[in-house]
């Protein structure tokens, strides 16, 4: 399975961003996960197959939004109110666990990442 994100740019702090992440194949649990630099990847936000259950970052509760779209394989990140904190390059990733998970280890499949990049 590959994965396919975009969506990413340049905005300024309050400004939002939408991400897109389109699977080759039949993707299970979809997550977002983000890596600044000299950091670690860190988890964002994560779906159910169903869409029913969704997890976040503490960090980016009321502000980010996971979504998805199984006809079109497809997972979404909608980002409003950006802080210069949120500057990362973001990764979708795929894990076929039937359990709701947020470490990156856990997850099977991972696309190229898109860069985000938010400016104060």
């Amino acid at each position: 399975v590959q994965l396919q994100a975009s969506g990413g740019g340049l905005v300024q702090a309050g400004g939002s961003l939408r991400l897109s992440c389109a699977a080759s194949g039949r993707a299970f649990n979809m997550g977002w996960f983000r890596q600044a630099p000299g950091k670690e990847r860190e988890f964002v936000a994560s779906i159910s197959w169903s869409g029913d259950s969704k997890k976040y970052l503490d960090s980016v509760k009321g502000r980010f939004s996971i979504a998805r779209d199984n006809a079109k394989n497809a997972v979404y990140l909608q980002m409003d109110s950006l802080k210069s904190e949120d500057t990362a390059v973001y990764y979708c990733a795929i894990d076929y666990s039937r359990v709701l998970r947020t470490s990156p280890a856990d997850y099977d499949y991972w696309g190229q990442g898109t860069q985000v990049t938010v400016s104060s």
